[in-house]
This record gives C-alpha cells, sequence and structure tokens, in this order.
C-alpha cells in the first residue's frame, strides 16, 4: 500500500429512496441545511444516474461498479428473495480491506453475500435515529485512528424510505433521541412533482416523507460534525447520494427519469467549493474514482480474482469542471439495467440515455409492469386509481404506465417528462436503430443474458454456433408468423460467439 492511499479515508453516505428532494437541486420548500452545506463545500453533479431504481441492485452497483447483469444482484436481498451477488465478483469494501483499510458499513445493508461484500465492521440495522447511527460512526473512526489505519465507511440510511408495516408512514411516530427533531411541515407546503398526480392522498404522504427527509439530513449534519471533531476533514473524501428516486409510482423501481437521475455530492480537500458540473456520471463510476481517490490503480482486483473488467470510469479527474466536456474527453451518455425488483416484479429493461435521448429496450414487453408492494399499498396510488378517468400518473396515462411497449425513445429536450415515443415514428427510425445498435453493443460486451433475437437469449445460445442456429432477425418472437422461412436470419459468429452474423 502506498503512502498516499494510507492517508485516505472514504465517507459513502446513502439515502433510501430520496431522488432529487434536496433543497441544493432545486427543491426550496424541502429543509435540508446540512445537505445543501455539503454541497457549498463540493461538487453537485446534476446528471448523476443509477443503473437500476431498485435498493439492492442500485447498492451493488456502486459497490461493485458493476451493472446487475453483471454482478448478479437481479433483484432485492430480503428473506422472501435472497437475491445475491455472484460469488467470484469484486467489491469496493473488498479491494479496500485487502489493501489494508478498515471497512465498514452501519445502517442498511442489502445486499450480500458477506464474502463478497466483506466489510471487516457490519453493524447493520434497521434504526432511523440517525443521533445513533451519527454516534456509532464517530467510534468507528475512532477505532481507524487507534489502530493507524486508513479507513471505509459506508452509512446506509434507512430515511427516507417507507415504512412498510404502514400504508402511508415513513417512521415519524417513533420517538428518537433528543437531537433528532420533527419537521413542521403542512399539506399546502410540500411541492408535488410534475411526474405525479397532486391528490391530497399524496400531500399527505409527502408531509410525512419531507420529515424523513429533513430526519435523514440531520444524520448527514451530525455525521459530519463528527468527522470534523476527529480532525478528519482534509483527508477524507465525502459522497453522498441516494440509490434510486422517491418512493411512488411512475419513479421507483423505474427507468424513467425521476427513478434514475439522483443527487451526488462530492467533497474532496483542495477543491473549489460550491461547484456544479453537468457532465453525466454513472453509479458504476463511483467504485474507480474511490480507488482513484486512495492512490489505488482504478482497475485493481482483488486477489485470484475472475470477476468481470468494470467499464465505469473515475471521475476524480473531472470533479472541478463547471462546464460540458466535448465527447472526445469524456463520455457523454450511460446505460441502465433492471430485471427484478421484488421477486414477482419481474420487467427486465435496458436503457440508454445520451444528453438528449433516452432508449428503452422492454424486455417483457408483453407482461403488465409489475407494482412494487409498498407502492401498490400507498395512500397516494389509492388515491390515483380511483380519479374520474382517464387516470393519470402526472402526464403519463396509468394504462400508459402499466402496459408499455417494446421499444421507447424519448427527446428529453423537448420531453423530460417521456410522455410521447418516437419510436414508432417514421422521421426517427434511423436514430432509433443507432441507438438500438448501440445498446446491443453494450448488452454484448457485458455478456447480459437478456441480449434477445426473437425474444431468446443469444448469450445462452451461443453453445449452438457450432451447429449453424440461424435465428429471424427480430427483437421478439412472432407468433403470428414464427416461421424461419422467408425472414432475415442472423447466425452467431463462430469465431466470436459474442457477434452475429447476417
Amino acid at each position: 500500500m502506498t503512502s498516499l492511499s494510507s492517508e485516505k479515508n472514504i465517507l459513502l453516505l446513502l439515502a433510501d429512496d430520496l431522488g432529487k428532494y434536496v433543497g441544493c437541486y432545486g427543491c426550496p420548500s424541502i429543509k435540508t441545511p446540512h445537505l445543501d452545506r455539503l454541497a457549498s463545500q463540493g461538487v453537485r453533479f446534476t446528471s448523476a444516474f443509477a443503473s437500476t431504481a431498485s435498493c439492492s441492485g442500485s447498492r451493488s452497483t456502486v459497490y461493485t461498479g458493476l451493472h446487475t447483469h453483471e454482478n448478479g444482484q437481479y433483484g432485492l436481498r430480503m428473506h422472501r428473495t435472497h437475491f445475491q451477488t455472484f460469488e467470484h465478483v469484486d467489491s469496493l469494501p473488498k479491494l479496500l480491506r485487502e489493501r489494508g483499510y478498515l471497512t465498514v458499513i452501519g445502517g442498511k445493508l442489502h445486499v450480500g453475500p458477506p464474502n463478497v461484500y466483506s466489510w471487516e465492521v457490519v453493524e447493520e440495522s434497521e434504526t432511523r435515529d440517525v443521533a445513533w447511527v451519527a454516534d456509532r460512526c464517530e467510534s468507528f473512526v475512532q477505532q481507524a485512528r487507534s489502530e493507524s489505519k486508513p479507513w471505509y465507511l459506508t452509512v446506509g440510511f434507512i430515511d427516507p424510505h417507507r415504512d412498510v408495516t404502514t400504508r402511508g408512514g415513513f417512521g415519524n411516530q417513533k420517538t428518537y433521541d433528543k437531537r433528532v427533531s420533527l419537521l413542521d411541515v403542512r399539506p399546502e407546503d410540500v411541492e408535488i412533482p410534475s411526474w405525479l398526480s397532486d391528490l391530497p392522498e399524496t400531500r399527505k404522504e409527502f408531509v410525512e416523507y419531507y420529515q424523513a427527509i429533513h430526519r435523514m439530513d440531520a444524520g448527514v449534519g451530525m455525521i459530519l460534525d463528527a468527522l470534523a471533531r476527529q480532525g478528519m476533514t482534509e483527508n477524507t473524501m465525502v459522497i453522498f447520494t441516494s440509490d434510486n428516486g422517491p418512493p411512488f409510482v411512475n419513479s421507483k423501481t423505474t427507468l424513467y427519469e425521476a427513478g434514475m437521475n439522483l443527487p451526488l455530492i462530492v467533497r474532496t480537500p483542495g477543491l473549489k467549493p460550491g461547484l456544479e458540473n453537468p457532465n453525466m456520471v454513472s453509479f458504476i463510476d463511483i467504485l474507480p474514482s474511490c480507488l482513484e481517490w486512495t492512490g489505488i490503480d482504478t482497475a485493481a482486483r482483488t486477489r485470484n480474482s475472475s470477476s468481470p473488467p468494470r467499464l465505469g470510469r473515475s471521475f476524480f479527474p473531472i470533479l472541478g469542471e463547471t462546464t460540458l466536456l466535448d465527447e472526445s474527453k469524456w463520455q457523454h451518455h450511460i446505460f441502465g439495467s433492471h430485471t427484478f425488483h421484488e421477486l414477482q416484479n419481474y420487467w427486465p429493461t435496458r436503457v440508454l440515455r445520451t444528453r438528449k435521448y433516452k432508449y428503452h429496450r422492454n424486455l417483457a414487453w408483453r407482461l403488465d409492469f409489475p407494482f412494487a408492494t409498498d407502492l401498490y399499498a400507498s395512500l397516494t396510488f389509492e388515491g390515483i386509481r380511483n380519479t374520474d378517468g382517464p387516470v393519470m400518473i402526472g402526464g403519463r396515462q396509468l394504462k400508459d404506465y402499466i402496459f408499455r411497449p417494446a421499444e421507447e425513445l424519448y427527446d428529453l429536450d423537448e420531453d423530460p417528462q417521456e410522455l410521447h415515443n418516437l419510436a414508432p415514428e417514421a422521421g426517427h427510425r434511423d436514430l432509433l436503430l443507432e441507438l438500438r445498435r448501440k445498446l446491443e453493443d453494450w448488452q454484448r460486451q457485458t455478456k447480459d443474458l437478456w441480449w434477445n433475437r426473437d425474444g431468446v437469449s443469444l448469450t445462452m445460445l451461443a453453445r449452438y454456433a457450432k451447429d449453424g442456429l440461424a435465428i429471424p432477425d427480430r427483437l421478439d418472437f412472432d407468433v403470428e408468423n414464427p416461421s424461419t422461412r422467408g425472414v432475415r436470419l442472423v447466425q452467431l459468429d463462430l469465431e466470436d460467439h459474442s457477434r452475429v452474423k447476417s
């Protein structure tokens, strides 16, 4: 381990279901003074994207630098589903622990198995008592100091996730440490986003949501104060983000903008404070950025590793940028990969987002889009479904939320809510094909099992390349014309099974 890495620590703060409901992200009605202060001391990315809008999957991409179809964390890790990451995959806690770091996670874990996410200290807790969480964080920092070790601390806040034991609660009825106060907010004070319907039920839940956000923000402030008390501010990189968008329909579990366009605040010593960075970054970029900060090769692997190569880039070299970099200097597109949320929520979709366009490939589009159970049971959805028809979620018809086509294409400059699908329009055919090709190239590169032709995985069909299997060159199986005769066929390349040829 180099002397450079021995001097540098990492504090990673993860909110749960926050989205961009933060004052410094243009929501003045929400009280987040500590996050606003953190942003004023560092850099605030405006175009940061999760790969998937689901708790376990999103966290796994942060910790492994791999999309969920690469790392195996396809859905939630909970007792009824038990999705977990492949055992051969590298992770940030494992990489840093091998290099002498004290690695700690406190609060929400939600990924596994432990031998992949091998934090040395695991203090998993479902508590929303952020004062207790902050106290424990300070004790971990003191432990690292006593052991003369650099440290990497992850804090998984439970807030502002819904309290899943209630229909509309967010944990605000419980009693916490006296340092944790309850925000005084009224239904008329909250801002309802344009992607959601403004109803009494929505406002009632948003009061609770605001209070949970305020509590989480207080926890951030307490942890940062503890960092300062321990004299660790000048050698610690602080990263704050959320796993996915707000816990409401049309956001969480979807790869629409509200689900995946998230806050990312980074503070490092020596960085000019109060910057706004417009360049696009993905959650798979967080791991290599942490490695570069510590002086470790961004392509580093654990001993005897067979983990897939990571495609993420360190954003550390562009932290101080406040203007849009040219495409030759920084990649201005990101990918998204979602397959499951809960076990019964199977709806695989892949996304390519550029600065202007968003292309969705919905692999199981013939299925209804599934509801996460807490969103289905919410008071907000109860209000939405009982409005006079046509029933709307924000500007989107409920039927269009549930029944989606095989491909969606949106001009985000003209249509930021992703309501007008350009995919069927002849005038956008060339653009559709170009984005489809780029997405499929990425699927091939990442060995995605959902890289399909004729409704079947080309990745899995590779074993039959030697037998000359030819496949109709169409995305989905055509039940009206199932024949392989008289249609264009593609064949897996014998020299490279990851490619197809006409």
